[in-house]
C-alpha cells in the first residue's frame, strides 16, 4: 500500500532566536573583539613566534634574510647541558620562593592590621601602595642607591649603629647580591598582596567574628578558624599571580646588578636576555623563555585544578 506524501512527518525548523537576543550576542561579540584582537597581537603572536624561534638556529643575519634553519630540540639540549643552567635554575627558585613567602606573609599581616579601622588608616594604606605604583626601574634605582657600598644609606645607618665596622658590598659581592635583589622585590610586591588579601578579608561577614567572640574565641582562634579558611580562594589567586609575576622579574635585577657579580644574581629571565642580546644566541634565549612559560603554565593548571576541587568539596 502506497504511503501518502502528506503523511510523512516533516522536520520541524528550530525557532529563530528573537531579534533582541541576536542583538545582545552581536553587542557582546563587538565588546569582546578589541580585547581578543589585543591578546592575539600582543600575546598570542609573540608567544607563538618565541616557540618557533626556540626550535630554530636564529642568528643576527636571520633578521635580514629570514632564513633560520630548523634544529628541533638542539637549543634545549644546549641550555640543559650548559654548566650555568642548574645554578641559574636554583637561583631562580630561591628568588621566587623567598620573594613570594615574605611578600605574602607581610602582606597578610598588614591586611589583618588594616581590617580594623582606625584614624588615618586609609592614608597609611594608600602610602603603602606607592611601591606598587612606581615603575620598576625607578624602584630598582632607589634601592641601588640604598645598597651602594660607599654612599648607600644602609651602610651609613649600620655603621652609625655600630653593627658593622666596614661597609658591605651588597651589590658587588657574591654572598649578598641575590639577597639584595630579593629584598627589593619583596618591598615591591608587598602592596599587591596587601590589596588582594585586604579585599578578601573585607568580604568575610562580620557576624562570624561576633559569634566567635561570644563563644570565647580570641583573635588568634578567629583568624585560624574563620579568616584563614575563608581566605583560601583569594590566597590561591594571590600566590599564583605572585609566582607568575616573580618568575618574569627582569627590570629589578638588570638595574641593580645586571645578574652579577659572577652570575651570582642571575635568574632565568636575565640569562635569557644575555643569551639573546649579549651572545646573540636567539634560539637558546627563546628556549629559556619557553621554559619559563612552561613553569608558569604548570602553576596556572595547578591553580585551576585546586579551584575545581574546592568547588566540588563546597557543593
Amino acid at each position: 500500500m502506497a504511503v501518502s506524501a502528506l503523511s510523512v512527518p516533516r522536520p520541524v525548523a528550530a525557532p529563530a532566536l528573537p531579534l533582541l537576543e541576536r542583538r545582545r550576542r552581536l553587542a557582546g561579540a563587538a565588546f569582546l573583539a578589541p580585547a581578543a584582537l589585543y591578546m592575539i597581537v600582543f600575546f598570542g603572536y609573540p608567544m607563538v613566534h618565541n616557540l618557533v624561534m626556540g626550535s630554530q638556529d636564529y642568528s643576527v643575519s636571520s633578521f635580514y634574510t629570514g632564513d633560520a634553519p630548523f634544529v628541533g630540540f638542539d637549543n634545549y639540549a644546549a641550555i640543559f647541558s650548559d654548566p650555568a643552567f642548574w645554578p641559574t635554575l636554583g637561583r631562580t627558585a630561591m628568588f621566587t620562593v623567598a620573594s613570594i613567602v615574605f611578600q605574602f606573609v607581610i602582606g597578610l599581616a598588614l591586611a589583618v592590621f588594616f581590617v580594623r579601622r582606625f584614624p588615618l588608616s586609609g592614608v597609611i594604606r594608600a602610602l603603602l601602595l606607592l611601591p606598587w605604583l612606581l615603575p620598576l626601574v625607578v624602584s630598582a634605582s632607589v634601592w641601588r642607591w640604598i645598597f651602594d657600598q660607599d654612599n648607600g644609606i644602609l651602610n651609613i645607618a649600620l655603621r652609625g649603629a655600630g653593627v658593622i665596622d666596614e661597609p658591605i658590598g651588597w651589590l658587588n659581592t657574591v654572598a649578598w647580591s641575590l639577597v639584595s635583589v630579593i629584598i627589593t622585590n619583596i618591598w615591591i610586591g608587598i602592596p599587591f598582596n596587601l590589596v588582594l588579601l585586604h579585599g578578601g578579608l573585607q568580604a568575610i561577614p562580620g557576624s562570624l567574628y561576633e559569634a566567635a567572640a561570644l563563644d570565647g574565641a580570641g583573635p588568634w582562634r578567629q583568624f585560624t578558624h574563620i579568616s584563614w579558611p575563608l581566605l583560601k580562594p583569594v590566597t590561591q589567586v594571590t600566590l599564583v599571580l605572585g609566582l607568575v609575576y616573580t618568575l618574569k622579574v627582569f627590570d629589578v635585577i638588570a638595574v641593580m646588578t645586571g645578574g652579577g657579580p659572577a652570575s651570582s644574581s642571575q635568574t632565568l629571565t636575565v640569562w635569557s636576555y644575555q643569551l639573546s642580546f649579549n651572545e646573540f644566541l636567539f634560539g637558546q634565549g627563546a628556549a629559556v623563555g619557553n621554559l619559563l612559560i612552561v613553569i608558569a603554565l604548570i602553576a596556572g593548571l595547578a591553580y585551576v585544578r585546586s579551584a575545581q576541587q574546592s568547588l566540588r568539596s563546597a557543593s
